[in-house]
């Protein structure tokens, strides 16, 4: 185009900022390649399409050796690449998914955060609670707050390990869980807790008015298209906060896939793009693993890529890789012997098979 003056060329140039601009307004708001709490240039590298499928012959023949494992699951850029069924139900029914269930009510937690229900991660639990703190002489237990709660640094006690049995076998779990003893200040030290997890279940009852099933099956479930039965409840009708949920290895893969994409899942929020990033940022780590913390997501280096995950008893996974736009999804039977090997063969067969499988693609 010939301008006739260069008072017309700066108007175009004005013109094409505009029109730009105006377009850019258009598109959905979620990133080009979801990543979120990464930082660092591999969050961009040109990785491969697809899949090597002599890794994945491998990686299923591994899986196959393991007698625990119910499905492994695995999508890339959003496509299902391997649903196998090994030694359980249908790739289809609901199973026990244990302590992964803390990962599926932080983003319950984040959706509450989003309609108003809860201030936000620094409000203060203590009164959701006072009839139960009222008189209790620890003045530490009013400064736990739901961060603290999610990032399992409330400094009350544990009530996992060998606190478990004692815990779930007293008439009122939120009662027992807020009157142990403080072992450090709140947001200081990590000790691993499903009691945290239980008290955020109460909170959310509360804070909603609506049970901690019905708020999942209203936002979560629902907008998903995902199976969520209705799992344990305590003694006072508060729905298990952290364990027990049963979900499908589809349902699962599913849920991995939304959190990948920034919380978007088939066109539509479902979690707030600002609460998965804030989720996979480490707030501590874990004193047998090694591995980060965040809002009740594990999250560590694998192969040079940044890997988030939730985790339950006896090999229960849910993996997000987000530089290579991958998703893993593992269910196994959680009371079976040999649990601990079972997860280690388990996550070898993911950073030494599929991960390398992303990488090399379908042409390696």
């Amino acid at each position: 185009m010939i301008f006739p003056s260069r008072s017309g060329a700066v108007l175009y140039l004005l013109w094409s900022v505009c029109m730009i601009g105006l377009l850019a307004g258009c598109a959905p708001d979620r990133d080009p390649l979801p990543s979120p709490a990464e930082t660092d240039a591999a969050a961009h590298a040109p990785y491969p399409l697809g899949l090597a499928a002599d890794r994945m012959q491998r990686a299923r023949d591994r899986a196959d050796t393991l007698p625990n494992l119910q499905a492994l699951m695995v999508a890339r850029h959003g496509q299902v690449e391997l649903a196998h069924r090994a030694n359980g139900p249908s790739l289809s029914t609901p199973v026990n998914v244990k302590s992964v269930s803390k990962s599926v009510l932080s983003a319950l937690v984040g959706i509450a955060i989003e309609k108003g229900h809860l201030e936000g991660v620094d409000q203060r639990i203590a009164p959701f609670f006072e009839e139960y703190l009222s008189e209790d002489s620890d003045p530490r237990k009013r400064d736990i707050t739901v961060g603290d709660l999610l990032s399992m640094r409330s400094g009350l006690q544990r009530t996992s390990g060998s606190n478990y049995g004692a815990w779930v076998s007293s008439s009122n779990w939120v009662r027992n869980a807020l009157q142990r003893p403080m072992q450090s200040d709140p947001g200081t030290e990590r000790s691993y807790s499903t009691g945290n997890s239980h008290l955020l279940s109460a909170v959310l009852t509360q804070a909603t008015g609506q049970s901690t099933w019905a708020f999942a099956q209203e936002h979560l479930a629902e907008p998903m298209g995902m199976a969520l039965p209705q799992w344990m409840a305590d003694p006072q009708g508060i729905y298990f906060g952290g364990n027990d949920m049963r979900i499908s290895a589809r349902g699962l893969l599913a849920f991995g896939e939304m959190y990948r994409n920034g919380g978007w899942y088939n066109g539509q929020r479902v979690v707030p793009q600002d609460w998965v990033r804030a989720s996979w940022v480490e707030r501590s780590q874990s004193r047998w693993s090694g591995a980060g913390y965040g809002y009740s997501w594990f999250t560590r280096r694998e192969q040079g890529h940044r890997m988030h995950y939730g985790w339950g008893y006896g090999g229960q996974y849910v993996f997000i890789v987000p530089t290579l736009e991958l998703t893993i999804v593992a269910t196994s039977q959680p009371y079976a012997s040999g649990g601990r090997q079972h997860r280690r063969r388990l996550q070898a067969i993911v950073t030494e098979e599929i991960i390398p499988a992303a990488e090399q693609g379908t042409g390696g």
